[in-house]
Formats: C-alpha cells, sequence, structure tokens
C-alpha cells in the first residue's frame, strides 16, 4: 500500500507519525511552502517537514505554492499512490487531484458539523461536550465528503491546544484502521440538512468584554487557547481563569486571594489567575493588583 500525505501542523505530524508506526509506505508527503515568521521574518519550514528531516530523511517533501499546476498533478501520479490521505492540509484539491486515487481526509470534527477551517474552536466556542475525528472520502465540496469512520472524545473543560494534541494522535490510529480495512467500509453520505460552517479564526477573533456571560467568555478562552487568546479592548490578555457562580456589576472585582482575583461577569464570575498587558512579561493576578493598586470594587477594563 502506497501513501501520498499532504499535511502542514502538528497535528499532521502526529497523524503521519501514527501511519509510520504501522508499517504503512508514505511514498511523498506534500506540505505548504516556508513561510517568514516573527518579527525578523525568519523563513520558517512546516512542523512536518522538520519532522520528517529529522526522523525520515527518505521520503521526499514536495512544497508546490498552490495544487493546480499540471506539473503538481505529475508529480503526485507518478508516486503511485494507492491512498492520498489529507489532514490540515491548508489548500483544497482539484479534481485533477481527486482523480488520482481515493482521497481521505480526518476532519476534527464529527460531520457534518463544523465543516471549514476552524472545527475544534468552532466546537468549544459553543460549549460541546463530545467532539472528534472524522474520516471522509474527498470531493469537490468543502467538507462534504461521504464519511468512512467516526472517533469520539470528550472535550469538557480543555482548550483547543490540547485537544488538537490529542486528536492528532486519535486521527492517526483512526486513518491506520481506514486504510487496512478500507475494501470492507461503506462510505455514508452525509446529512446536508444538519451541516454548520465554521470560518477561519482571526487575531481579533478574541476580543471580549466583561459584559459577556462567564460561560461565554471561558468558551472562547478555552478555543482560542493558544492563539489568538483572550483579550480586552485596552489590549490586557487573560492567560489564565476559572468560571465561578458569583455575581455583581459587570467588570467588578469581587474577591481577591493568594491565588488571583474574581471578576464580575454579565452572568456569573470569572477568577483572573495570571494575565498580561501590551509589550509586557505575564504576571500573575495579584502581582497586577498591587502594580496597579487596584481592590476589591473597583473595575478592570
Amino acid at each position: 500500500m502506497n501513501i501520498v500525505f499532504m499535511g502542514t501542523p502538528e497535528y499532521a505530524t502526529d497523524i503521519l507519525s501514527e501511519i509510520l508506526k504501522a508499517d504503512i509506505k508514505v511514498v511523498g508527503v506534500f506540505t505548504q511552502p516556508d513561510k517568514p515568521v516573527g518579527r525578523k521574518q525568519v523563513l520558517t519550514p512546516p512542523h512536518i517537514k522538520t519532522f520528517l528531516n529529522e526522523n525520515y530523511k527518505d521520503i521526499p517533501v514536495f512544497q508546490p505554492i498552490n495544487l493546480k499546476e499540471q506539473e503538481t498533478h505529475e508529480q503526485i501520479r507518478s508516486l503511485e499512490p494507492d491512498f492520498i490521505v489529507v489532514a490540515a492540509y491548508g489548500q483544497i484539491l482539484p479534481k485533477a487531484i481527486l482523480d488520482i486515487a481515493p482521497c481521505i481526509n480526518l476532519h476534527a470534527s464529527i460531520l457534518p458539523k463544523y465543516r471549514g477551517a476552524s472545527p475544534i474552536q468552532s466546537a468549544l466556542l459553543v460549549g460541546e461536550t463530545t467532539t472528534g475525528i472524522t474520516a471522509m472520502l474527498m470531493d469537490e465540496g468543502l467538507d462534504t465528503g461521504a464519511i468512512l469512520a467516526f472517533a469520539y472524545t470528550n472535550c469538557e473543560d480543555k482548550t483547543s491546544g490540547e485537544l488538537f494534541d490529542e486528536l492528532g494522535k486519535i486521527a492517526g490510529e483512526l486513518i491506520v484502521d481506514v486504510l487496512q480495512n478500507f475494501p470492507t467500509i461503506t462510505p455514508q453520505p452525509q446529512d446536508d440538512t444538519q451541516a454548520t460552517i465554521c470560518k477561519k479564526i482571526k487575531k481579533q477573533s478574541g476580543l471580549f468584554s466583561f459584559d459577556e456571560d462567564a460561560s461565554q467568555i471561558y468558551n472562547k478562552f478555552r478555543a482560542y487557547t493558544p492563539w489568538p487568546g483572550i483579550f480586552l479592548e485596552s489590549g490586557l490578555k487573560i492567560l489564565s481563569l476559572k468560571p465561578l457562580q458569583m455575581s455583581g456589576k459587570s467588570g467588578e472585582i469581587l474577591e481577591i486571594s493568594k491565588d488571583g482575583f474574581v471578576v464580575a461577569c454579565k452572568s456569573g464570575a470569572l477568577q483572573i489567575l495570571s494575565l498580561q498587558e501590551p509589550s509586557k512579561k505575564a504576571v500573575n493576578a495579584t502581582a497586577y493588583l498591587n502594580g496597579k493598586r487596584l481592590g476589591i470594587g473597583d473595575r478592570i477594563s
């Protein structure tokens, strides 16, 4: 069995690692081009390329700018794949590639819910208690292909960063099972009437206000950790918090302890444990209050 793998971030690396452990032959990996990163714009390879360069130098890596060029189609065809496995690649596969071999996508939601670019964050934002991975046969639509298999996990009190790590390993186990049992699987069409679409996360998505419900803010915090995080209009970033059943005026400090301070929201309250002002180092919540000379009854903005 020959596999062409397409993926870019650590989530994809975790999946590829499980495929390689199963002794399935990977004849080529396609990933995004190296990109400038950070203030100094250092040209940095994708996570999966670094992983391969350090552990599997014999597997060829391809980094086309896009997948529309005939040359790219011929590269894939020349590898003679039995399957093309896709996980967080970052580009839509054109029909010319879909026609080369069965293309299996590992989408980080239970489809048809949360089709699109941010399934993990979107599930956390609305307070889902369960999410998972869908293995599906790809077609020309956006995550609309027939379903091959599911794998589920609990997502209560987890951040998107934690879920990415967990789901990468789950997806790796799932795709190995799907590949090994593909001839016996009957693809099931999705129920489009139950479909929801999620969009790409932007930095501004992390903006919040204490005029929101505490549960809503907590879900934002989980969805946007580690990126882009959650922050107030002033740019004050909340790094660690816990939801509490307390009440008061939105933004008002209700309680102070050695661990942090409690701020009232529109409904409920949040215990703030650590935070960070723009262009400053992260500090624990008590140190922040002392530096600002704030106490019970004062407002955080």
